[in-house]
Protein backbone atom coordinates (compact mmCIF):
# COMPACT_ATOMS: atom_id res chain seq x y z
CA UNK A 1 0.00 0.00 0.00
CA UNK A 2 2.63 2.50 1.05
CA UNK A 3 4.74 1.31 -2.45
CA UNK A 4 1.66 2.02 -4.52
CA UNK A 5 1.40 5.89 -3.08
CA UNK A 6 5.06 6.58 -3.36
CA UNK A 7 4.01 5.57 -7.09
CA UNK A 8 0.78 7.39 -7.84
CA UNK A 9 2.83 10.65 -6.09
CA UNK A 10 5.98 9.69 -8.63
CA UNK A 11 3.31 10.02 -11.60
CA UNK A 12 2.42 13.32 -10.80
CA UNK A 13 0.12 14.86 -13.12
CA UNK A 14 1.96 17.90 -15.36
CA UNK A 15 -0.79 18.22 -17.74
CA UNK A 16 -2.85 20.83 -18.39
CA UNK A 17 -3.24 24.03 -16.07
CA UNK A 18 -6.85 24.88 -15.80
CA UNK A 19 -6.31 28.56 -16.11
CA UNK A 20 -4.80 27.62 -19.81
CA UNK A 21 -7.44 25.47 -21.40
CA UNK A 22 -11.07 24.12 -18.87
CA UNK A 23 -12.06 21.73 -21.17
CA UNK A 24 -8.65 20.01 -21.67
CA UNK A 25 -8.03 20.42 -18.21
CA UNK A 26 -11.50 18.67 -17.01
CA UNK A 27 -10.97 16.06 -19.41
CA UNK A 28 -7.77 14.98 -18.07
CA UNK A 29 -9.10 15.32 -14.59
CA UNK A 30 -11.62 13.17 -15.46
CA UNK A 31 -9.61 10.60 -16.94
CA UNK A 32 -7.58 10.83 -13.77
CA UNK A 33 -10.12 10.19 -12.10
CA UNK A 34 -11.36 7.15 -13.95
CA UNK A 35 -7.75 5.21 -13.28
CA UNK A 36 -7.51 6.40 -9.97
CA UNK A 37 -4.99 8.25 -9.37
CA UNK A 38 -6.09 10.50 -6.91
CA UNK A 39 -3.15 11.93 -5.92
CA UNK A 40 -2.35 13.96 -8.95
CA UNK A 41 -5.99 15.91 -9.10
CA UNK A 42 -6.44 19.52 -8.70
CA UNK A 43 -8.63 18.88 -6.01
CA UNK A 44 -9.02 22.73 -5.15
CA UNK A 45 -10.13 23.71 -8.80
CA UNK A 46 -11.86 20.29 -9.37
CA UNK A 47 -14.51 21.35 -5.93
CA UNK A 48 -15.12 25.18 -7.10
CA UNK A 49 -15.65 23.21 -10.57
CA UNK A 50 -18.47 21.12 -8.86
CA UNK A 51 -20.19 24.23 -6.86
CA UNK A 52 -20.49 25.78 -10.25
CA UNK A 53 -22.08 22.86 -11.60
CA UNK A 54 -24.52 23.78 -8.65
CA UNK A 55 -25.09 27.46 -8.64
CA UNK A 56 -25.90 26.67 -12.56
CA UNK A 57 -28.52 24.44 -11.32
CA UNK A 58 -29.86 27.41 -9.48
CA UNK A 59 -29.39 30.03 -12.23
CA UNK A 60 -31.43 27.95 -14.91
CA UNK A 61 -34.33 26.98 -12.11
CA UNK A 62 -34.15 30.92 -11.15
CA UNK A 63 -34.53 32.19 -15.05
CA UNK A 64 -37.38 29.52 -15.48
CA UNK A 65 -39.06 30.95 -12.50
CA UNK A 66 -37.82 34.87 -13.87
CA UNK A 67 -39.90 34.54 -17.44
CA UNK A 68 -42.58 32.51 -15.65
CA UNK A 69 -43.38 35.32 -13.58
CA UNK A 70 -42.83 38.03 -16.41
CA UNK A 71 -45.45 36.23 -18.53
CA UNK A 72 -47.74 36.19 -15.68
CA UNK A 73 -47.26 39.70 -14.43
CA UNK A 74 -47.78 40.49 -18.03
CA UNK A 75 -51.20 38.74 -18.27
CA UNK A 76 -52.34 40.15 -15.64
CA UNK A 77 -51.56 43.90 -16.44
CA UNK A 78 -52.24 43.93 -19.57
CA UNK A 79 -55.82 41.65 -20.01
CA UNK A 80 -56.33 43.24 -23.94
CA UNK A 81 -52.49 41.88 -24.93
CA UNK A 82 -53.44 38.48 -23.66
CA UNK A 83 -52.21 35.73 -26.23
CA UNK A 84 -51.97 32.36 -26.72
CA UNK A 85 -47.92 32.94 -26.93
CA UNK A 86 -47.82 34.30 -23.70
CA UNK A 87 -49.91 31.52 -22.39
CA UNK A 88 -47.71 28.98 -24.27
CA UNK A 89 -44.94 30.74 -22.74
CA UNK A 90 -46.00 30.28 -19.06
CA UNK A 91 -46.63 26.72 -19.96
CA UNK A 92 -43.31 26.35 -21.26
CA UNK A 93 -41.61 27.93 -18.57
CA UNK A 94 -43.87 25.48 -15.74
CA UNK A 95 -42.30 22.40 -17.64
CA UNK A 96 -38.80 23.48 -17.20
CA UNK A 97 -39.09 24.73 -13.73
CA UNK A 98 -40.54 20.93 -12.93
CA UNK A 99 -37.73 19.36 -14.99
CA UNK A 100 -35.28 21.44 -13.03
CA UNK A 101 -36.96 20.28 -9.71
CA UNK A 102 -37.04 16.93 -10.58
CA UNK A 103 -33.79 16.44 -11.75
CA UNK A 104 -32.08 18.52 -8.97
CA UNK A 105 -34.90 17.82 -5.85
CA UNK A 106 -31.62 19.40 -3.67
CA UNK A 107 -33.36 22.79 -5.37
CA UNK A 108 -36.59 22.50 -3.30
CA UNK A 109 -35.13 23.88 -0.03
CA UNK A 110 -34.20 27.28 -2.28
CA UNK A 111 -37.72 27.52 -4.24
CA UNK A 112 -38.80 30.26 -1.85
CA UNK A 113 -35.22 32.17 -2.68
CA UNK A 114 -35.49 31.22 -6.38
CA UNK A 115 -38.95 32.77 -6.37
CA UNK A 116 -37.97 36.00 -4.81
CA UNK A 117 -34.67 36.52 -7.33
CA UNK A 118 -37.03 35.29 -10.31
CA UNK A 119 -39.77 37.51 -9.25
CA UNK A 120 -37.46 40.49 -8.79
CA UNK A 121 -35.89 40.19 -12.50
CA UNK A 122 -39.46 39.18 -14.14
CA UNK A 123 -40.75 42.17 -12.99
CA UNK A 124 -38.36 44.64 -14.31
CA UNK A 125 -38.93 42.64 -17.87
CA UNK A 126 -42.21 42.81 -17.69
CA UNK A 127 -42.43 46.63 -16.93
CA UNK A 128 -39.68 47.31 -19.79
CA UNK A 129 -41.84 45.46 -22.04
CA UNK A 130 -45.22 46.96 -21.19
CA UNK A 131 -43.57 50.62 -21.00
CA UNK A 132 -44.15 51.40 -17.01
CA UNK A 133 -42.37 51.97 -14.44
CA UNK A 134 -41.68 48.69 -12.18
CA UNK A 135 -42.83 50.26 -9.41
CA UNK A 136 -46.75 50.03 -11.09
CA UNK A 137 -46.17 46.56 -10.30
CA UNK A 138 -45.96 44.76 -7.17
CA UNK A 139 -42.60 45.08 -5.30
CA UNK A 140 -42.32 41.39 -4.24
CA UNK A 141 -44.04 38.35 -5.36
CA UNK A 142 -48.10 38.27 -4.82
CA UNK A 143 -48.38 34.87 -6.15
CA UNK A 144 -48.60 31.45 -4.51
CA UNK A 145 -46.73 28.08 -5.34
CA UNK A 146 -50.16 26.78 -6.57
CA UNK A 147 -50.72 30.26 -8.45
CA UNK A 148 -47.30 29.69 -10.07
CA UNK A 149 -47.27 26.60 -11.17
CA UNK A 150 -51.10 25.27 -11.33
CA UNK A 151 -53.76 28.25 -12.28
CA UNK A 152 -55.25 28.42 -15.57
CA UNK A 153 -54.47 30.42 -18.01
CA UNK A 154 -58.14 30.90 -20.06
CA UNK A 155 -57.25 32.31 -24.05
CA UNK A 156 -57.32 35.88 -24.19
CA UNK A 157 -58.20 38.46 -26.63
CA UNK A 158 -55.65 38.04 -28.85
CA UNK A 159 -55.59 33.72 -29.11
Amino acid sequence: MAGSLTTDRAQAWTGTRYEDDLYTWANEQAALLRAGRLNALDAENIAEELSDVGAEQYDKLESALEVLLMHILKWDHQPDRRSRSWRLTIQEQRLRVEKQLRKNPGLKGRLDEAITDGFRLGRIRAAREMGIEPEVLPPSCPYSWDDIMNRSFDKGPLD
